[in-house]
């Protein structure tokens, strides 16, 4: 079973991903977080696509197919797997039909959230993590107890591309090249649902959306 989770940078799919993913039972597939473990790690790639991230543009369909490919093929995805962040362009749809059919798995789900643009602005310009530890606030709906500061201690950072310029120009490159992506699956178990709401609400209208299709929940492993 697949899952392809989609909408704009800042539509709350980083939280549905681990709600879904502990449901289902099925390893999560961020490839923008795979992207910047790229550049942390200094790796070829992460040289070749740091600006790009950095300047709010999308990576092209040749290394996102690529990296998608060698990380499917690790045995956890053999039961399916939770995408966020691929496919961004019809091209990479197309990679991932041919992927999942020569791999014999079922044709995705796809589920997309709707976010007001100024929301997303307010979300994605507010947002700040940590650097040691990864956690996530946002000064807005969700601030450190100390301002600035970390649970953990570390100095709180802004990202590059939650700058609000890099914001603006993520969601023009979003609607440009995402769009046709959802026309592509339009009629193929595409699904948009209002993302600006409760977590929780949005949650459990995905749920529903599943269920009815009887999508089988894997057996959750024990401890």
């Amino acid at each position: 079973m697949i899952v392809l989770l989609f909408g704009p940078p800042g539509c709350g799919k980083g939280t549905q991903t681990p709600l879904i993913q502990e449901w289902l039972n099925v390893p999560a597939i961020a490839t923008g977080e795979m992207l910047r473990q790229e550049i942390r790690s200094g790796t070829r790639l992460g040289r070749s696509v740091k600006s790009l991230i950095d300047s709010g543009h999308f990576v092209g369909d040749t290394p996102m197919n690529r990296m998608l490919l060698r990380r499917v093929k690790h045995p956890d995805c053999a039961g399916g797997f939770l995408l966020d962040g691929y496919p961004r362009t019809v091209p990479q749809a197309v990679f991932l039909d041919r992927l999942v059919e020569k791999l014999a798995m079922p044709t995705p789900f796809v589920i997309h959230l709707e976010v007001p643009e100024k929301v997303i602005l307010d979300r994605l310009s507010g947002r700040r993590v940590c650097p040691h530890c990864g956690s996530v606030y946002n000064i807005h709906t969700h601030p450190p107890a100390r301002e600035g500061y970390c649970a953990c201690g570390v100095p709180l950072v802004t990202r590059p591309d939650d700058q609000t310029e890099v914001v603006r120009a993520r969601q023009v490159v979003y609607h440009r090249q995402t769009g046709p992506v959802l026309d592509y699956y339009a009629g193929r178990n595409c699904y948009s649902i209002n993302g600006h709401r409760d977590p929780a609400e949005v949650f459990a209208e995905i749920q529903g959306i599943l269920e009815a299709k009887f999508v089988p929940v894997r057996p959750r492993r024990r401890a």
